[in-house]
């Protein structure tokens, strides 16, 4: 009778001590399962969970270590503390701070500027890589203009692989560079729309890498003030990568000397098909390239939040996507890509459900609570 009482006041006593213990409270509103980074300000968590920059977060069910990153955007010092979660719909993830240091976790995102390939800078994660061109490439017969997909059929980053072998448009095994950009956005680039036709801006001059990894990279790319149709525009555009996301997030700045505002478009790439296969709604347009017998099907995508935007499909080169950016606000929208190759997306309808959860993630956020 002892032997239980004092079992059942141990038992009771480590369930208060579990209830009463800080938590990281994460909910979904959604009816889907989600996977993706939450952000938390650096002196927010450290205040609450009274630690410094060495911690580990767990997961409150089962023990297991959860993925985090101290994301510094470019400081000396932490603004925001990334956490990787898988919350499934309509559930609550209930996460805990140990003030010690955990693992050291997989790097998974990474983003460099590729000097010995004309001045390309590249990103990628442990789904898809990309690439911007740079100024060396530019009035070249080699130029173009958007951005490039990589498709990858591994978890393993390889952009310094391929780069070095420089034989990366064939498949070795992991994957290739098989897209084609030319005179066009490519996948989800943005240019200028002027008197009627697309003016695109000379390839960026500058770049700033904010962070690198484990699970996300962001880098920011400048470009020369431009004269355009007797405009001087200001440009630059920062791009973040997560681990496990096929979309990249894209945040645009642009000034315009003439005008308050300014009509862009944000374009991808078509293959000249007579009844393309594509998806635009809910602010977003997913499309699905024709299949290429030796090389697979390509996917690609542009999601945007709640800015007013209309589409162009006369043009066989490409989707047009017509917005305006005001002049004193930063324009935010996502891109990205997929290749039914590398197993995870295979089908028209599969990645058009992607993309329009992927909107719904946008719209309807996780809820994050420091309890």
């Amino acid at each position: 009778m002892k032997k239980t009482f004092i079992a059942a006041f141990v038992a009771l006593a480590l369930a208060h001590s579990l209830s009463a213990q800080q938590k990281i409270v994460v909910k979904n509103p959604g009816n889907h399962s989600r996977h993706e980074l939450i952000s938390i300000p650096y002196s927010s968590f450290t205040k609450h969970f009274k630690v410094d920059s060495v911690f580990t977060i767990v997961n409150a069910a089962d023990g297991s270590e959860v993925a985090h990153q101290l994301e510094k955007l470019g400081q000396s010092f932490p603004q925001n503390v990334l956490v990787e979660v898988n919350v499934a719909e309509q559930q609550e993830l209930t996460l805990t701070v140990k003030p010690q240091k955990g693992t050291a976790f997989q790097v998974r995102t990474y983003a460099r500027y590729v000097p010995e390939r004309k001045d390309d800078f590249a990103w990628e994660n442990d789904i898809a890589a990309y690439r911007a061109y740079g100024k060396a490439l530019e009035g070249t017969s080699e130029d173009a203009q958007g951005f490039d997909f990589w498709s990858k059929r591994t978890s393993e980053l390889v952009i310094d692989e391929w780069y070095k072998t420089g034989d990366y448009h064939a498949d070795h095994g992991k994957g290739l560079d098989y897209y084609s950009v030319g005179q066009t956005l490519g996948v989800g680039d943005l240019a200028l729309f002027v008197n009627g036709s697309i003016k695109f801006t000379k390839h960026y001059r500058k770049f700033e890498v904010l962070d690198n990894g484990p699970i996300r990279s962001t880098f920011r790319l400048i470009f020369e003030p431009q004269e355009i149709e007797g405009n001087t525009i200001e440009l630059s555009k920062t791009i973040s990568i997560d681990a496990g996301s096929q979309l990249n997030k894209i945040q645009v700045e642009l000034k315009n000397n003439k005008k308050s505002s300014t009509d862009v478009v944000i374009g991808l790439s078509r293959r000249g098909e007579e009844k393309p296969a594509y998806q635009f709604a809910d602010n977003s347009l997913a499309y699905w390239e024709p299949t290429l017998a030796d090389k697979g099907t390509t996917g690609t995508a542009v999601l945007f939040g709640k800015d007013k935007i209309t589409l162009d499909t006369t043009d066989p080169k490409q989707f047009l996507v017509h917005t305006t950016i005001p002049g004193n606000k930063k324009f935010v929208y996502y891109n990205g890509a997929a290749w039914d190759r590398a197993g995870k997306i295979t089908t028209a309808q599969e990645w058009f459900d992607y993309v329009k959860q992927q909107q719904q993630n946008i719209s309807k956020p996780l809820k994050v609570t420091l309890k």
